[in-house]
């Protein structure tokens, strides 16, 4: 319960620029259900007046009624479409303002914090679980308030007409209000937050199938995966029905809770006007006065039954934004670097406590304007040194440096402003080819943009394409090839125009032919800077590289020029991918 008391009170504070909004929303929304019981009141006290004066033969003011049944529908319809569009606009701009928020504390944490969830996971917390929110605000908070009036207004007139009908029917009102809704809020807790787990999963099944189909096929894994979806589907479709079922439930519920307090009002009259004490026209104004009450309470079950599916999205939002960043951000501000080299003694580094280490003793001398390749196996550490120099990882022990100043003392984003990274993993966004380039250097001109494309090569293919620079490089840069992403990239890199150049991977998955052509655009790159080449094979690069070092188990193992480590046969020598190029570059 306290628990959950937090949750409220976080997504109400989330809510408070919105205040004025969802006020002037909850407003509309009560003056329309008075409206709503106001006519139901008028128009059955003057068709009960209207009967009467007939069989009487009495005359009757038509006039006051009518007006007053006219007024209230005209109210009520224009209260409702001002309601909706009031509480609708109010609920998107907080979704959108709570997309924004929920972006800017994630991106902090990438990548050592997010590495533990699937894009897709991600993905379902920042537009499905974010939209569920909308119940706490849409569905709850205007419904509290409509009650509250509603179960006033039929208090007060009861309070003059019927003073012993005013409690019952009131008590009434607060079971249909309250005990029934949080009956509901008990029974749809577990299949609400179940069901949010189950959406999220078969999302994660669903585009991990689809963006696996080929590995899926080939190892006869897709039947499989197939019944894994279909038994997701159906523990989300059995939710649903539970909940939909609570929901019919508390439906009829309220509906009984109006027809007791309808008849016992009608019952409780008859009484009255057998005696005097009421006139005959004041009782079905009086029924359907209570009936129609009932329909601001009416909500309040299905509100608070969804309140467990709201809670369990709320968890999985606050889960991620309240964890801490892995590589925490300096007090003061970052140091000027004196030049882009980098020293690193004695560095040890691993992913959690219990696990081994990634890097273990690492030196590394890197001056300003020299270029250093680090090669060796798939896990011997190389991905760990980028990740550190980028600040995405913390390093445990030793010392590090970038522009004589600790690595630490540096802010993330002031750091990764002096560093350009090309490598294989270089994303591109379903957008034009321009504003990928752009990513480099947003304020860069269009002159500047084909400079640097011209520079990487890549220009007269862009030109070549039907939109130019115009064109759409499709999700993951689809519609290119390898060769030509890789090239963006470096193009990029040249906007950026950063001191200090990571290579990390950049010619993996390429032909011979692509990559030598690659390793010259590289080279146009590489002029003036401070280079880092990481790569389990360095291929054509080997050239143009002042000093090889070899790593094994976060160590260096070997080092020296290309050409002395091939010479001194050692482990460098003795590996197949280095062998492979010493006919090209030995």
């Amino acid at each position: 319960m306290r628990d959950d008391l937090k949750l409220a009170r976080r997504l109400l504070a989330l809510a408070s620029p919105y205040r004025g909004w969802f006020a002037l929303g909850a407003l509309c929304a009560v003056l329309t259900q008075l409206a709503s019981v106001g006519l139901m009141a008028v128009a059955g006290r003057f068709i009960a007046a209207m009967a009467l004066a007939g069989a009487a033969g009495a005359l009757l003011n038509y006039f006051l009624p009518a007006a007053l049944i006219r007024l209230f529908a005209i109210l009520r319809t224009g209260g409702r479409y001002v309601e909706r569009v009031v509480t609708h606009e109010a609920t998107f701009r907080l979704l959108a303002q709570l997309r924004s928020w929920f972006f800017r504390r994630l991106e902090p944490l990438a990548p050592a914090r997010l590495a533990r969830h699937r894009g897709s996971d991600l993905f379902e917390r920042i537009q499905a679980d974010i939209d569920t929110l909308q119940n706490a605000y849409l569905r709850l908070l205007v419904p509290v308030a409509v009650a509250i009036a509603g179960t006033l207004a039929v208090a007060i007139l009861l309070a003059f007409t019927m003073p012993r009908a005013a409690l019952p029917v009131v008590v009434v009102m607060a079971v249909a209000g309250i005990a029934l809704p949080l009956a509901m809020r008990r029974l749809g807790e577990a299949p609400g937050a179940a069901r949010i787990e189950a959406r999220a999963a078969l999302r994660v099944a669903v585009i991990d199938g689809l963006q696996g189909m080929a590995e899926l096929q080939v190892y006869g894994a897709g039947r499989t995966q197939a019944q894994r979806i279909d038994a997701l589907t159906r523990t989300l479709n059995l939710q649903q029905i539970r909940l939909a079922r609570l929901s019919g439930l508390s439906a009829a519920a309220v509906g009984l809770c109006a027809s007791l307090a309808m008849w016992g009002v009608v019952l409780w009259g008859v009484v009255l006007v057998s005696q005097g004490a009421l006139g005959p026209a004041q009782l079905p104004m009086l029924a359907l006065f209570v009936l129609t009450s009932f329909d601001a309470v009416a909500p309040m079950p299905a509100a608070l039954q969804q309140l467990g599916e709201t809670f369990g999205a709320a968890r999985r939002v606050f889960e991620l934004v309240d964890a801490s960043p892995e590589v925490p951000e300096p007090q003061g501000a970052s140091p000027l670097p004196q030049g882009a080299g980098i020293t690193m003694r004695g560095v040890r580094m691993r992913y959690d406590a219990a696990g081994a280490w990634a890097l273990d003793g690492l030196d590394l001398e890197l001056p300003p304007g020299r270029r250093v390749a680090i090669v060796g196996p798939s896990g011997a550490g190389k991905t760990s040194i980028v990740q550190l120099l980028l600040r995405f990882r913390e390093y445990q022990e030793g010392d590090v440096r970038f522009g004589g100043h600790d690595l630490r003392s540096y802010r993330g984003e002031d750091l990764r402003s002096r560093i350009a990274v090309v490598s294989q993993d270089s994303w591109l966004f379903d957008t034009t080819i321009l504003e990928n380039l752009r990513i480099g250097n947003p304020q860069a001109g269009d002159e500047d943009v084909v400079r640097a494309a011209r520079a990487a090569q890549i220009h007269d293919f862009i030109v070549s394409l039907p939109e130019g620079y115009r064109t759409y490089a499709g999700e993951a840069g689809i519609r290119l090839s390898g060769g030509q992403a890789r090239r963006i990239a470096i193009a990029r890199a040249l906007l950026k125009d950063a001191p200090l150049l990571l290579l990390d991977e950049p010619t993996e998955g390429l032909d011979p032919r692509t990559e030598r052509a690659l390793v010259e655009s590289i080279e146009t790159l590489m002029a003036g800077r401070s280079v880092l080449v990481i790569t389990h094979r360095l291929a054509y690069l080997g050239e143009h590289v002042d000093e090889v070092l070899v790593l094994e188990r976060g160590r260096v193992v070997e080092r020296g020029t290309h050409a002395a480590l091939l010479a001194r046969g050692g482990r460098y020598a003795r590996d197949q991918d280095y062998l492979a190029l010493a006919g090209d570059v030995g």
